[in-house]
């Protein structure tokens, strides 16, 4: 025994030694030191812009091509139009999520439909387009969503209300909405987070971690580090992999518990899949509906918190917002959830929600592996094996693609001369995607979104609890757009006749 435990700890010892001479070989074949890669390495950056994603957007206003390169990621990072129709549709074929990606977030989403390629992308993308599209799954997921606003919603901005002074983030309550609503359309289950005196779910605490942790894995500029640490189950990683054992055992208990309970009747999308998929494949089935979960939950939620922080700036939009609510849907506050014929006619906010996502779109930038070396629509070459990033942030700051006017929060610019919502060219705004990857859930995350905000702009008045808090949005590292801090205010409920 001690001399099985002696071979284990050398081999460690030379597997460290290795691995840290295959580090700094890496540091010596990709040193750079430009301006960008200096930057990013010592972090210097930090000196005159709060977030990371402000950095890239200014490199890439100043870049003539609206593209730049980081040499020490061996990453190509671009806002430009034409490059993104060039990754995304006429080259999608030369750009999947690729092996180096899977590496990243396999451990979280394993084959889910967003991180995965080739035929099991395929299979997933047309069963969720099915699902989704689905009249019955429209249905259903627009009962979750009123239920969640007049049962839990509107009862707990009535308390913080009646409490003045209170303080309520509500960056916390959308996040708390949307794993309750994204929950019940995927596995039917409830985690019931949106409840005083709002309790942690296991289940979205563990989500929440293992998303953080797989993400600084991917701003990582040396990647075996976390991968030692994943092999000797260390720091970060210890942390990851009990975060996703939570996941697992959890996700594992309901579907476990569906097969019992049977799937006749069940509109939950677990139990339609579990009708296409084998019934020995359950960890697949995990995976598929882990990776709903994610882009239900967190990608509604960073969509609202951005939305809700420009309305408070901008008491016009908002007023205008109440106007047209009022024209739809009649005054007073008889009905604070409307249908789905009502949101259809709600042209200005349906633009307020797509202008806000184009300056903080809940996803930053999305990034893709070459397969073959490649020349951009820019002239850009592109080397085998690049990562290949589109930076949405950055997209919706440039003067190129939105004209001078492009830092103003303005509805107006989604709308024709009759007032009715004109969409732009996805590759112009890819806060969805384009192309064959384009977001099949975002019809349902646009009714969520909807939903939610008539029902706090038709009954509440929102304004921020410090005016520190919305001078700025800072981000925390994610797979998504969260807000460091969250986002305090005070709510007041409206009078009948204001």
């Amino acid at each position: 025994m001690l001399l099985i435990i002696s071979f284990i700890i050398v081999s460690f010892f030379f597997f460290i030694i290795f691995s840290l001479f295959h580090i700094l070989f890496l540091q010596k074949l990709r040193y750079c030191n430009c301006e960008i890669c200096h930057a990013y390495l010592t972090s210097s950056w930090r000196k005159d812009f709060i977030n990371l994603s402000d950095w890239y957007t200014h490199l890439l206003r100043r870049s003539p091509t609206s593209t730049i390169k980081v040499h020490v990621l061996n990453s190509v990072i671009t806002a430009n139009p034409s490059n993104v129709e060039h990754i995304l549709k006429t080259h999608f074929h030369n750009y999947p999520k690729g092996k180096q990606f899977s590496v990243i977030l396999g451990d979280l989403l394993g084959r889910g439909i967003f991180n995965s390629d080739g035929d099991t992308w395929r299979f997933q993308r047309k069963l969720a387009s099915l699902e989704l599209g689905s009249v019955s799954v429209r249905v259903f997921a627009h009962e979750i969503v009123k239920t969640e606003i007049e049962t839990r919603l509107l009862p707990i901005l009535t308390s913080f209300s009646d409490n003045l002074g209170s303080v309520l983030d509500l960056q916390d309550v959308f996040r708390r909405f949307s794993f309750d609503t994204i929950s019940k359309l995927s596995f039917g289950f409830d985690p019931d987070c949106l409840r005083l005196p709002f309790p942690m779910s296991e289940f979205a605490v563990a989500f929440d971690t293992a998303s953080t942790l797989s993400a600084k894995r991917a701003l990582a500029p040396f990647p075996l580090l976390w991968k030692i640490k994943r092999l000797l189950r260390i720091g970060s990683e210890k942390k990851l992999k009990e975060s996703i054992n939570v996941i697992n055992r959890l996700a594992g208990d309901l579907i476990k518990q569906r097969r019992l309970t049977g799937l006749m009747g069940k509109n939950d999308l677990i139990s339609r899949f579990m009708a296409v998929v084998a019934e020995d494949d359950d960890e697949y089935l995990r995976d598929i509906v882990v990776s709903f979960l994610l882009a239900g939950r967190d990608t509604v939620a960073a969509g609202l918190t951005g939305f809700f922080w420009l309305l408070m700036r901008h008491p016009d939009v908002e007023n205008r917002i109440r106007e047209e609510l009022d024209r739809v849907m009649g005054t007073g506050f008889d009905s604070v959830t409307a249908r789905c014929d009502e949101m259809r006619e709600m042209d200005y906010l349906h633009a307020a929600l797509y202008e806000s996502m184009r300056l903080f779109p809940p996803v930053q930038f999305d990034s893709k592996f070459a397969l073959n070396d490649d020349v951009l629509s820019d002239g850009t070459f592109v080397k085998r094996g690049t990562r290949v990033t589109y930076h949405a942030y950055a997209m919706g700051r440039m003067d190129r693609i939105w004209g001078p006017d492009y830092e103003e929060f303005k509805p107006e610019r989604w709308l024709d001369n009759d007032g009715k919502f004109r969409p732009e060219n996805p590759v112009k705004y890819p806060v969805f995607q384009a192309g064959a990857r384009v977001c099949v859930g975002k019809e349902m995350a646009i009714m969520e979104m909807k939903s939610i905000a008539v029902a706090i702009i038709r009954r509440f008045e929102t304004r921020v609890a410090s005016p520190e808090s919305i001078e700025t949005l800072r981000f925390a590292p994610g797979l998504t757009a969260t807000v460091n801090g969250g986002l305090p205010v005070m709510i007041q409920e409206r009078s009948q006749d204001s």
